[in-house]
């Protein structure tokens, strides 16, 4: 198995992950391996400039048309397309899993993989979604583009250190998506680091005299160990379910902090 993972091709690894993380027909360009699936959380922030851009675009150029409120909505209903609701879906498991399971590993992954959406569940997506448009909304319209569009990829980036961080913790043959993603090597650390750093560090440099970029970098990567612990306490492994929850989770801190960098009191901590 490994062998064969090994000699895919690096555009056929770039190309299952746009595959299996949007709904865009990139699949009716190419069929990858069945192999390169096991890669495509090394290629997921790639996803990311994607969707993430895409939320940008609609967000400034549909504030020309409509009202601000209604741009960023349409922003949400285009990622939400673009994506089938992957990570949403992920999330609201996630959340009826640790809300519903209490502390019983097996209870926990048997509620994630019901299909069945909880109390929990629910409740997550509807404050998260209220979270979303805020967030966004305390932005200026270009302002917000430019955040969503450095986030998506950098939510993802640290996401995908779960599987670095943990084994898998189910089997290929109960995966939901029967998938169990491979621990990426330095070559693709390297390479994962770069396409979610990248954003961030063009955002930077545009928003550099306006934001204080240790809060940017460091907030949501402690969102991210935090969630990693109570993963680690819960179930000793991670799932897919897991990765999209993460992402959304810290997607969501990152655009939280721009927010209060940005409109609130402390603009510029720390800075002379």
């Amino acid at each position: 198995m490994q062998v064969s993972i090994d000699t895919t091709k690096w555009y056929d690894r770039i190309w299952a992950s746009f595959i299996f993380f949007t709904r865009l027909p990139f699949w009716r360009l190419h069929q990858p391996p069945k192999e390169a699936y096991q890669t495509v959380v090394e290629h997921w922030p790639l996803a990311g400039w994607i969707t993430g851009s895409a939320m940008g675009a609609v967000i400034y150029f549909g504030s020309m048309f409509f009202s601000y409120e209604i741009a960023i909505l349409l922003a949400i209903v285009t990622r939400l397309l673009m994506t089938g609701a992957l990570h949403e879906d992920g999330l609201a498991d996630f959340m009826d899993g640790f809300g519903g399971g209490g502390k019983d590993r097996q209870r926990i992954l048997d509620i994630m993989k019901d299909s069945h959406i909880g109390t929990y569940g629910v409740i997550s997506l509807i404050v998260y979604f209220l979270l979303l448009f805020f967030a966004l909304h305390t932005l200026a319209p270009i302002d917000a583009a430019l955040t969503i569009a450095m986030a998506d990829p950098y939510a993802k980036m640290l996401s995908a250190q779960l599987i670095q961080m943990m084994p898998y913790a189910r089997n290929e043959e109960t995966a939901k998506n029967r998938v169990v993603y491979r621990q990426f090597n330095i070559a693709a650390g390297i390479s994962l680091a770069i396409q979610g750093l990248l954003p961030v560090a063009v955002y930077i440099y545009i928003m550099y005299a306006r934001i204080d970029w240790q809060w940017l970098l460091f907030a949501p990567a402690i969102v991210m160990y935090f969630l990693y612990l109570l993963i680690w306490n819960r179930l000793r492994g991670y799932t897919g379910d897991c990765c999209g929850a993460l992402c959304l989770i810290i997607e969501l801190t990152t655009l939280l902090v721009v927010s209060i960098l940005l409109s609130g009191p402390c603009i510029m901590i720390g800075s002379s």
